[in-house]
Formats: structure tokens, C-alpha cells, sequence
């Protein structure tokens, strides 16, 4: 019985007391959290030795949700995509067993299903696929909601919940909650889980405590799918994310309570400023 936690980066100004070469700052979070949401590839697709890298930092049983390029989902909207796949395919390839699953996040706007099951039914089988899809229309009308469900369950792909719900429940109490208000949809929690292997992204406040009594829905489902012998995966955020790898850890404790059997995390590598004595 294994959960695995983590947050939406590997390294933030707040997690260490003193530098980190970038070699180490991997190597340094995967003792605190066994999974991270793959962002940066969004964005670029890395170099090959760069994961190779990411491959040396992390144990085998580390999880990496990888985002896919937003040239293929947003800029090209999953179509005509074959040679872009391909090189971004190659690129993650020494990842190995540690890339958990394809992260297919789709545009807010994008509501083409057709090209959705194309894409996922074009994979090699394996690589398993996670899509998070924004458009209201998919939470809003069962019809889509069915069509989408129908598609995800014939590519044995998960349906990514991205819960927001605590972060719109009232005003922003500060400029960063603001911003994430602005960047993150405002859409129904949903908990129901196509696979064995349901991935979530929480969305918390600047309190704490806010953001802890928030992901207690989450606790109740999550204790359930671990019972029912699934493996998920939590990625918990908060608007400056300053806290979320001791949050993600809190999360993981919290579940453990209820389930004393399930592993435990690693203990943290210390990142506190070295001394002479």
C-alpha cells in the first residue's frame, strides 16, 4: 500500500537555508515528497541529458507526472502532432519506470474529443496517459461528461481533477491568492476514479488551516481508493507554494493515521547551512 505526494515544482527559495547546486536540489526534494508534477516541459521540451539528470536524483519507485509541450496541446490542439510526440517521447525516455504518467492538460477553450481519443489511441501502449480537461462543459453536462469518461476508459487513461474549490471559496486575502485566482479554473470537485491510479492536484489558501480542513474530502476518498487496492497520487499547491512540500508531507501523515499500514515517506535530507561545529 503506497501513496504518493508532492507539490508542482522540485525547488523553491523557501525550502533551503542555503544554496543547492541544481544537481542536488532533485535529489534534496524526492526526500521529502515521492512524486512532482512535471511543469517545465510545458513550456520546453529538456534536454536528454538533463533527464538523464532527473533520472540520477531519483529512486526507481519516484513518480514524475510530465506534462506534454504546449506546442501539442495548446499551439497545434493535439493535432499534427506525430513529430513533436516523437521528440519529446525521446527526450523523457531515461526516466524509465519513474515517469508514472503523460500529463495531457489541455486548453480551457478545448472541448475536441475526437482529436483527444486520436491522440491518446496514436501513444505506444506504454505510456500511460492522465488528461485534465477545464472546459465547464465537461463537469456540467452529463453527456460530455460520458463522452469524455468513454474515451479516457478505451486509452486506460485518468481523468485529472485539479480542485480549486477552497481557493474561490470567498475573496483573495492577498495579491498571491488573487493571481492564482486569475491563472486556475473554478470548476466542481470531482472524485471519481477511471483507473487504478488516480492522479489529483489540490488547490489550497495562504492558511494552513484553511488549506488543511479544505483537503479533507480528499482524505475520505483517498483512504478509500488505497482500500481498494489503487495507487494515487496527490500534488497539493497553495497560491505562493512556500509551504506546499510540508504540506504535501502533512497530507501523507494524515492518511496514515488512517491507514497505519500504508509506507511511509523518506526522511528529509537536512538543507540547513553547514557549520564547523
Amino acid at each position: 500500500m503506497r501513496l504518493y505526494v508532492g507539490c508542482a515544482m522540485w525547488t523553491h527559495p523557501d525550502w533551503q537555508d542555503r544554496p543547492l547546486p541544481p544537481a542536488e536540489r532533485l535529489r534534496t526534494y524526492s526526500s521529502w515528497c515521492n512524486a512532482v508534477e512535471g511543469n517545465t516541459t510545458f513550456y520546453a521540451v529538456p534536454q536528454r541529458r538533463t533527464v538523464e539528470s532527473w533520472a540520477r536524483q531519483t529512486d526507481p519507485d519516484f513518480r514524475f507526472v510530465i506534462k506534454l509541450p504546449r506546442t501539442i496541446t495548446h499551439d497545434r490542439r493535439l493535432t499534427g502532432v506525430d513529430d513533436e510526440m516523437a521528440t519529446f517521447l525521446d527526450a523523457i525516455e531515461p526516466l524509465g519506470r519513474r515517469l508514472h504518467s503523460l500529463w495531457v492538460q489541455l486548453p480551457a477553450a478545448f472541448t475536441d474529443l475526437s482529436a483527444l481519443a486520436d491522440l491518446l489511441a496514436g501513444l505506444p501502449s506504454r505510456y500511460r496517459c492522465a488528461v485534465e480537461v477545464r472546459h465547464p462543459v465537461f463537469f456540467e453536462n452529463p453527456r460530455a461528461t460520458s463522452r469524455l469518461e468513454a474515451i479516457l476508459a478505451a486509452a486506460g487513461a485518468e481523468w485529472i481533477p485539479f480542485d480549486t474549490a477552497v481557493l474561490f471559496d470567498g475573496p483573495p486575502a492577498s495579491p498571491a491568492e488573487y493571481e492564482a485566482r486569475s491563472k486556475k479554473p473554478n470548476n466542481p470537485r470531482r472524485t471519481h476514479a477511471l483507473t487504478d491510479f488516480p492522479i489529483v492536484r489540490y488547490h489550497g489558501r495562504d492558511d494552513l488551516a484553511t488549506t488543511v480542513a479544505g483537503w479533507q474530502p480528499w482524505i475520505d476518498t483517498t483512504v478509500a481508493w488505497l482500500r481498494e487496492g489503487r495507487s494515487p497520487t496527490v500534488f497539493i499547491h497553495t497560491p505562493d507554494n512556500a509551504a506546499a512540500r510540508t504540506l504535501a508531507r502533512r497530507f501523507h501523515a494524515e492518511v496514515r493515521t488512517r491507514l497505519p499500514d500504508l509506507e511511509p515517506l523518506p526522511d528529509p535530507v537536512p538543507t540547513d547551512p553547514m557549520t564547523l561545529f
